[in-house]
């Protein structure tokens, strides 16, 4: 990859550009106006704004690490009091992705969280985000699928639970299973057979994978779960089996660089391994994470790569195109999108 310097555009160049999201958590894209006013109309016990703000996104001030960034969805949690506010925040998460120039969007939402602050079950969680997604999707314009999430520490009980209850849901948008959550002391092995069945019957899979441990994990991911894409993915580098195997199977890689510096897992966001994992013709999209808590949008991040990484625009142009390949989309809506994506780039990019 050419990695010349890119002369600096302002930011509604970059907003101007078509994209493709995959990885962005629906608790992680509250919108920080939204959780001031319900902390306000719920009663909530919740200090002023200064601070409430540092509970809810990362701050250039706080330690950039795990436990850091994982503290604001322990407060986040505490906001999905009723069905209108879960169908409001996901209204919302759609409604900021549209004013972003995405043209698709797969949220990813995780029912255990949704539930915990009033006890709902997680089937009635889910169907309010489909709910609220579906609205959004007709209010906004922008092509959104859904997929369930579950965090490794919650258990194979929790996972088989929320994998039948996607299952359910596979014809009202849900569209894949997704293992998320912190990896060591955490493995995947025991979400094998949870999440083949799934894939099995026809949930798309993708797996948060060597963003904490080793690539080991994506092999895992790959073989006993059936994952088809990656989440993060970073460290990918240190196993060049896992390196080869990717490969092999042109693995989408849902990396999310200023994440993965706020929350430690890289230490210095001038080492983030992005342009190394595409030298290495490793098949990588380019994704927010939770874009309220790092206070980010999809267009910060594509002129972050270009700007501080220097990514050339063929090579962003070609970044969003894989990550329209990587939809979990039927192949004639996948082929539509690419079509449309590669028109517009052509007019944008010459």
């Amino acid at each position: 990859m050419n990695s010349a310097s890119i002369s600096a555009r302002p930011i509604e160049f970059y907003k101007s550009l078509p994209k493709v999201e995959l990885h962005r958590h629906l608790e992680g894209s509250l919108r920080f106006e939204t959780v001031r006013e319900l902390a306000r109309s719920q009663g909530m016990n919740l200090p002023g704004t200064s601070q409430l703000r540092g509970m809810v996104q990362v701050q250039d001030s706080e330690p950039m690490t795990f436990e850091n960034f994982l503290s604001k969805f322990s407060t986040l949690r505490l906001f999905y009091r009723s069905e209108e506010i879960i169908k409001r925040v996901t209204q919302e998460a759609i409604a900021d992705a549209a004013a972003d120039n995405v043209r698709y969007l797969e949220l990813r939402f995780t029912p255990v969280a949704l539930s915990k602050a009033q006890g709902f079950p997680l089937g009635q969680v889910m169907d309010w985000v489909i709910e609220g997604a579906h609205q959004a999707e007709k209010t906004y314009g922008v092509t959104t699928r859904l997929i369930a999430s579950v965090n490794r520490h919650e258990g194979t009980t929790i996972a088989a639970q929320v994998s039948y209850l996607a299952l359910e849901r596979i014809n009202d948008g849900i569209v894949g299973l997704d293992l998320a959550g912190y990896e060591p002391g955490f493995p995947a092995e025991p979400y094998g057979l949870i999440f083949a069945s799934a894939k099995e019957k026809g949930l798309h899979i993708t797996v948060h994978a060597a963003e904490w441990d080793s690539g080991d994990n994506i092999i895992v991911a790959l073989e006993k779960l059936g994952a088809e894409r990656i989440g993060h993915g970073i460290r990918i580098l240190d196993t060049p089996e896992a390196v080869e195997m990717a490969r092999q199977r042109n693995t989408a890689f849902e990396v999310c660089v200023t994440s993965n510096y706020q929350s430690g897992a890289v230490v210095q966001l001038k080492d983030h391994p992005i342009k190394k994992m595409i030298e290495q013709r490793l098949n990588v999209t380019i994704n927010t994470d939770d874009p309220s808590i790092s206070q980010i949008t999809l267009s910060d991040e594509y002129r972050l790569l270009c700007e501080t990484f220097g990514f050339p625009l063929d090579v962003l142009r070609d970044r969003v195109l894989s990550a329209a390949r990587a939809a979990f989309l039927p192949g004639y809506e996948r082929e539509k999108l690419l079509l449309d994506l590669g028109e517009e780039f052509h007019s944008l990019i010459r």
